[in-house]
């Protein structure tokens, strides 16, 4: 029982850090995506930022 808290924690972790990489990334216009303008991907990094911090804020009050 114990594992599985602490594996949920760092699977928590890492996500929330993949995710604030990656729309940072979309906002300095590192990570593009061919076909579609820089302002929705700007845009989109910035959804992803909020969607992580919101779900992180989430997930730690509702445990």
């Amino acid at each position: 029982m114990k594992d599985n808290i602490i594996l949920g924690i760092l699977i928590g972790i890492v996500s929330l850090i993949v995710a604030l990489v990656v729309g940072s990334g979309m906002i300095s216009k590192t990570l593009t995506v061919p076909g579609i303008p820089e302002f929705v991907i700007f845009i989109a990094g910035w959804v992803v930022i909020i969607v992580a911090i919101i779900g992180t804020i989430l997930t730690v009050f509702t445990k």
